[in-house]
């Protein structure tokens, strides 16, 4: 596959129809061009030419100098390259806001029990959660190291929007980096979380509740790869079943007796 043809197909690939894509790959080969020049060095219809251009122009891809006969010139790569990034990014926008008009967070689809296996997905859910918080936040952290700048944020802002975040992690040198990371919380020492034990080398990472309903509980166990973790958890959101019940009743009890201790 030559270069050109390598370009169209990557052109394609981000959106433009093939024309499109074979026009202006034909005008960045040769500066600028007629559209008979056009039609012979990208190989289409001339007739195609006029309506492809049109589009190109709309797109803001080509400019379109009014001479005799009309000469065409491909805007700069770097120029195209970002014009064809925001287009795509916007009908990644415009397809995320549309699907979320569809979500229904309280529908019996998200009770029950989920698994989730990718490490990088458990930052995501705990954050989605922690942005849906309205009254109260609980958040273990055994494994500090899996608190994420993006978790953070998170804590930080639903506290600033006035839930109540309460924060547990095992060592004084921890509790000294949350309340700098999180000062709206209240992040208390939680001494008990230092001495988790393993199973089957696998260690207790994060546990978080919000609103008493929504529950992602993680944890980490050693990869195949030097000094890489992987995570995973389980989340739910619902209060009529048993794991939330037991999750609710011992994350509750810890508050309780935290009040006592203080």
């Amino acid at each position: 596959m030559s270069d050109a043809e390598e370009a169209v197909g990557a052109l394609e690939e981000l959106g433009l129809t093939e024309y499109e894509a074979r026009c202006f790959v034909a005008l960045t080969r040769i500066s600028k061009g007629t559209a008979k020049e056009i039609s012979q060095v990208a190989d289409i219809p001339r007739s195609r030419v006029y309506d492809t251009i049109e589009r190109l122009d709309r797109k803001g891809l080509v400019s379109v100098q009014e001479t005799e006969p009309r000469e065409h010139k491909a805007v700069p790569v770097e120029t195209a390259c970002r014009r064809i990034r925001e287009d795509y990014d916007s009908r990644i926008n415009a397809a995320e806001n549309a699907l979320g008009q569809l979500e229904e967070p309280d529908s019996p689809d998200d009770e029950g029990m989920w698994a989730i296996n990718q490490r990088e997905h458990v930052p995501e859910r705990i954050v989605r959660f922690l942005e849906e918080a309205e009254e109260t936040v609980h958040y273990l952290v055994p494994a500090t190291e899996v608190s994420d700048r993006d978790i953070l944020a998170a804590l930080e802002s639903a506290a600033d929007r006035g839930v109540d975040v309460f924060v547990e992690v095992p060592t004084d040198d921890d509790r000294a980096e949350f309340v700098d990371s999180v000062p709206s919380a209240t992040v208390t020492l939680a001494s008990d979380l230092e001495t988790t034990n393993d199973v089957y080398d696998e260690w207790p990472a994060q546990l978080v509740m919000i609103d008493q309903r929504g529950i992602v509980a993680a944890g980490i166990k050693e990869s195949d790869l030097p000094d890489v973790v992987d995570e995973m958890a389980v989340w739910t959101y619902g209060r009529d079943h048993g794991f939330a019940v037991w999750i609710r009743e011992l994350l509750d009890t810890r508050l309780s007796n935290g009040d006592e201790d203080r």
